[in-house]
């Protein structure tokens, strides 16, 4: 999969791609995954629900290298995970990108149209 020129710098260091909450993957430029890494590492191992947190994460996740032409490599998988097919989405979400089969991403368009009802029942 090619990562648009404009954010290929983000991911000279490396970058970590992994399940996302929704059946889609995310790509963290590696300074992010450390730090996200952290967090998911801290999590209290005597909790069930914890230990199935970091196992879901961190078992999923592979590191991954842009080529020369900026692609990367999505192993097998998280390709079935996500259900990605022969066209994706890259949809940025701050310092992230998650990755989506492009169908699924247009089917779930309607459900992202109440945006301002969405920002206004957070306060924003």
């Amino acid at each position: 999969m090619a990562i648009p020129a404009k954010y290929r710098g983000s991911f000279s260091d490396g970058a970590v791609v992994t399940r996302g909450i929704e059946p889609c993957l995310v790509l963290y430029p590696l300074p992010e995954w450390d730090e996200y890494a952290g967090k998911i590492g801290s999590l209290p191992s005597s909790q069930p629900d914890a230990r199935q947190v970091v196992r879901a994460i961190f078992s999923a996740a592979a590191e991954v290298e842009l080529d020369r032409l900026g692609r990367i490599n999505i192993p097998a998988h998280l390709r079935r995970y996500a259900g990605l097919g022969s066209e994706v989405t890259l949809a940025g979400i701050g310092t992230q990108f998650e990755i989506w089969d492009r169908a699924r991403w247009e089917q779930g368009s309607d459900a992202r149209t109440d945006i301002a009802g969405q920002l206004e029942r957070f306060g924003i």
